[in-house]
């Protein structure tokens, strides 16, 4: 299966379970790997014929910005959730990590593979 590459996506939104993190934005980085058949649009060479990662980014992005969740791993569900509602998308990794969240540890984050059931 082939895959699309979204690295370092930042978002800024509220994710924690601690009164302090439910206050104020904090980073969010999210990478995806989106499992996809890219056949078809290195045949036609149309966007069209792909999954449109742009579109995608925004999506992701403002889900995460909006979602307020508690943990990583139900943001990490969420987002896997929307990438294979998208059309074209076979299957997802999504990492989700929150820089700073814990101390002396430069990042915390939770990794998850969702694919379509037939």
């Amino acid at each position: 299966m082939d895959k699309i590459l979204i690295r370092g996506l930042k978002a800024f939104g509220i994710l924690g379970v601690h009164d302090y993190e439910r206050h104020t934005p904090r980073e969010i980085i999210i990478d995806l790997n989106i499992y996809t058949d890219t056949r078809p649009a290195a045949a036609s060479d149309r966007v069209e014929d792909s999954v449109d990662y742009s579109r995608l980014s925004r999506l992701v992005q403002e889900l995460a910005e909006s979602a307020q969740r508690g943990t990583v791993e139900a943001l990490a569900e969420d987002i896997a959730r929307l990438c294979l509602a998208q059309n074209g998308v076979q299957g997802v990794r999504v990492r989700v990590e929150k820089p700073g969240a814990v101390s002396f540890v430069e990042t915390v984050g939770v990794e998850i593979e969702r694919w379509k059931e037939e």
